[in-house]
């Protein structure tokens, strides 16, 4: 299966480059008032699903813009464009995230960039990679050496919850920060060390389904704001094992 999910991630990517290539006259339509959902959106999701039903009709499929179809023990949750703004304002980070799912539990994920050409995969037990070679979290353990990745999906559902406190909170405290508006490709970043953590609220399962197993095969560290998996996705910090604990203690203090 993981080289059926490559080669379908890719062809994924494939079609919203091919999109991307005539925005100008895309059909954009609004989920909410600051919530966006394209045309490119809704094709990819549709060719991810038809292909998946056609290879393993009986597995479930979960996507973000067709809901759920039915199917068995094995589920496959699709986020076919994360960071629809980026990708609509032509910002290069948009991705496009597939997780497989066995009884609930994520055995096999994968998050493309298309734009940049960068995929990660990752397989419960047998470590993650990007673009085939192996990957892991930073080794920083400092927070003022840090640099760290945040998002505001909370006030773009005007939600009463704002990570605004705890931006202000932890950005002294660091040495840079970085929004690229795509969660997928956050946590993705934090386990080839690029980030050495993550944080934000707020989120939906397709946001992160696939990156929590790449962080985690990669040796960094997916909790909510207190320590524990049952408030994924509405809180989460991704970190290496060395700044996950100073994270959490801050954000845990905040709440």
């Amino acid at each position: 299966m993981k080289q059926f999910l490559k080669d379908l991630i890719l062809e994924a990517g494939k079609i919203s480059l091919d999109y991307k290539a005539r925005l100008s006259s895309l059909t954009v339509n609004r989920k909410s008032l600051k919530d966006l959902v394209t045309e490119a959106d809704v094709a990819v999701e549709e060719f991810l699903v038809k292909q998946i039903k056609s290879r393993f009709p009986e597995h479930a499929v979960w996507g973000e813009e067709t809901g759920s179809h039915a199917g068995g023990r094995y589920r496959w949750v699709i986020d076919p464009i994360d960071g629809t703004t980026s990708f609509v304002h032509e910002f290069p980070f948009y991705s496009v995230s597939i997780a497989l799912e066995e009884e609930g539990k994520p055995i096999l994920a994968a998050v493309y960039g298309p734009v940049l050409n960068e995929l990660f995969m990752a397989e419960k037990g047998k470590g993650a990679t990007l673009n085939n070679k192996p990957i892991h979290v930073s080794s920083r353990s400092v927070l003022s050496d840090c640099m760290l990745a945040t998002g505001f999906a909370c006030v773009r559902v005007d939600a009463k919850e704002n990570n605004l406190p705890y931006f202000n909170k932890l950005l002294p405290l660091i040495r840079d920060i970085r929004r690229a508006g795509s969660a997928a490709l956050d946590l993705s970043y934090v386990a080839c060390g690029r980030f050495d953590g993550y944080w934000e609220m707020c989120l939906k399962p397709f946001d992160i389904a696939a990156g929590v197993l790449i962080v985690a095969e990669a040796g960094g560290i997916v909790t909510d704001f207190a320590g524990g998996t049952a408030g994924l996705p509405r809180q989460i910090i991704a970190a290496n094992p060395a700044v996950h604990p100073q994270l959490l203690n801050l954000l845990k203090a905040s709440t």
